[in-house]
């Protein structure tokens, strides 16, 4: 990405994280100041760039004190090798403590109509805060696409075969949800990924989702979904309706769960 970016690098943003043991999310958390100033040293070197937009804490680390990382964070500010502190699945007591120490610039976690919880306590601090929210899997890891049913097989390596709201029950349970996105979408001339990704981009204006994609038409698709206009009553039958849908499984399988809103 760095060569690929190298010639236009002041027209970008990046960001990367920090915080697991050598980099590798299987061998547990580590965010320790040592492994988050070689994080950011070996992401200078590999994006061949002099600073990094926007550092992310993956997760947060209970065995190091989240002033200490913000701490260490507003050091690499004030040497110029960061310029914004994040951090991701943070829940609103380590937000709280990371602000005081580094004005915390953006949280990146996941929220979409195929998960709301942010809504109850999250949106509400950051709003507060003065802080960004960077929603991934805004798509519901694909699900609101409508590309995903009942009868779907993944990879053998795919993350979602251990997520309990992906199983083949819930996906049948769940399939409410994108039949109203899909009948939003017929309304609107649109795609269910788009209205997904416009009802998003209308809850609060510091909202900036991060769907992921490997193919090109779906980078696009996603893109018009910016253009794609919800009107206040558009918003409400949405909302009446989906207050009717009780969403099945939990996103995250059990051993993950102690990961999330720390």
């Amino acid at each position: 990405m760095g060569k690929a970016v190298k010639s236009f690098r002041d027209k970008v943003v990046i960001a990367t994280k920090f915080g697991f043991l050598d980099g590798d999310s299987t061998k547990g958390l580590d965010s320790s100041p040592a492994r988050i100033r070689k994080v950011v040293e070996n992401s200078l070197k590999f994006l061949q760039t002099d600073y990094i937009d926007l550092f992310y804490q993956h997760r947060v680390d209970p065995n190091v004190p989240i002033e200490e990382v913000a701490g260490t964070v507003r050091d690499l500010i004030a040497e110029g090798k960061v310029k914004h502190f994040g951090l991701s699945e943070a829940g609103v007591e380590s937000i709280g403590k990371a602000h005081a120490v580094q004005p915390v610039t953006a949280l990146q976690s996941e929220y979409s109509l195929f998960f709301r919880e942010p809504e109850q306590v999250i949106l509400p601090a950051l709003e507060e805060l003065g802080i960004g929210f960077v929603p991934f899997s805004p798509l519901g890891k694909g699900f609101l696409t409508g590309a995903i049913n009942e009868s779907t097989t993944f990879d053998k390596n795919d993350f979602r075969n251990i997520v309990p709201r992906f199983s083949e029950e819930n996906r049948k349970a769940n399939q409410t949800l994108v039949d109203l996105l899909k009948a939003i979408a017929a309304e609107k001339e649109a795609t269910p990924a788009q209205i997904a990704l416009a009802w998003l981009l209308a809850q609060k204006t510091f909202i900036a989702p991060i769907p992921g994609t490997t193919k090109l038409h779906r980078l696009q698709e996603n893109v018009g979904g910016a253009a794609v206009i919800l009107t206040n009553a558009d918003l409400e039958k949405i909302e009446l309706a989906a207050s009717k849908i009780t969403i099945q499984g939990e996103r995250y399988p059990q051993h993950l769960q102690n990961r999330v809103g720390k």
